[in-house]
């Protein structure tokens, strides 16, 4: 065993104990003695140099440095895991596909069914989180990332051009009078907190500084802004791209001209170079790019 790896089992009580708090139940998980399971702990913090848990009357708790070390070490053991679950179920062509929330459930889950059709062969697992992978875990092929793309050594692709606009429900709009940007300030405003272009740049393309700086409701997720201004809360500032599938059901319509969007790039396909070779991923991208063309040539918004 390499000198700088810690031992396995040492690596394995640790996660249990984190995970439960308890050296007890962690034990029992493991099928060993608490003695055991101290003794592991022991040799572990021993070997790192510092202590993993905080000790009082009251039980344990993780230190900072063992917190620290939690969040790499199970992203370790859970890549272990699936490829030996992998192995034991004979899986050999499988794709982890990591992507943030709102594209996954607005615009990757409704097209899944065709890549199961087109590639039955491949086994794909698909994980969802505003964070962005670590691909040093071993654990995701592609991320489909949002945000400015300032992510080094890494293969980066736009997904493709998003236009934002204001958005709202037909009932909205039918029941106010909106013909300029200035209307919208006696609208109650929804703002998507995360987003890369906020209320305040689109106002200002079109000549209005420094508003607005109140919102009648805030979310931390594009979808759930979308669906807000779905039901009639306000006006949505999203992208007509992600918005598509609102937009061709009639539930959500862009207030103005399409003109008056902000153009921008916000969604990747992230992985390292190494991943670009294999064929699961590439066939994933090809896959994907050929959604993208249809959906574009779908499109009543673009």
């Amino acid at each position: 065993m390499r000198s700088d790896l810690p031992p396995f089992t040492a690596l394995v009580a640790f996660e249990a104990v984190a995970r439960r708090l308890s050296f007890a139940r962690a034990a029992g998980e493991l099928h060993l003695t608490p003695s055991a399971i101290s003794h592991q702990i022991a040799n572990l913090e021993s070997f790192l140099g510092f202590r993993l848990f905080e000790r009082s009357s009251h039980g344990i708790l993780l230190s900072d440095a063992g917190e620290n070390y939690l969040k790499r070490v199970a992203g370790a053991l859970g890549a272990i895991s699936n490829a030996t679950n992998d192995v034991r179920k004979g899986a050999r062509n499988t794709l982890y596909v990591h992507s943030c929330p709102t594209f996954a459930g607005v615009w990757l889950m409704p097209r899944l069914r065709e890549f199961v059709e087109a590639y039955p062969e491949i086994s794909l697992s698909l994980s969802v989180s505003p964070d962005h992978s670590d691909f040093a875990l071993g654990q995701v092929d592609i991320d489909i990332r949002y945000g400015i793309p300032e992510w080094p050594n890494l293969v980066i692709q736009s997904v493709f051009d998003e236009n934002v606009l204001p958005l709202a429900s037909p009932d909205f709009i039918a029941q106010r009078v909106i013909r300029s940007p200035e209307d919208l300030l006696e609208c109650p405003l929804i703002q998507s907190t995360k987003n890369v272009v906020q209320w305040s740049a689109w106002f200002a393309s079109r000549g209005l500084i420094g508003t607005p700086e109140h919102f009648a409701f805030r979310f931390d997720r594009s979808y759930l802004t979308l669906e807000a201004a779905a039901q009639g809360f306000g006006v949505a500032l999203e992208s007509l791209q992600i918005s598509a599938p609102y937009i061709a059901s009639g539930r959500l319509l862009p207030i103005f001209q399409t003109d008056w969007a902000l153009a921008v790039r916000t969604h990747f396909i992230v992985c390292p170079e190494r991943h670009i070779q294999r064929p699961e991923v590439t066939q994933f991208i090809k896959w994907m790019r050929e959604q993208l063309d249809k959906s574009k040539a779908d499109s009543t918004v673009e």
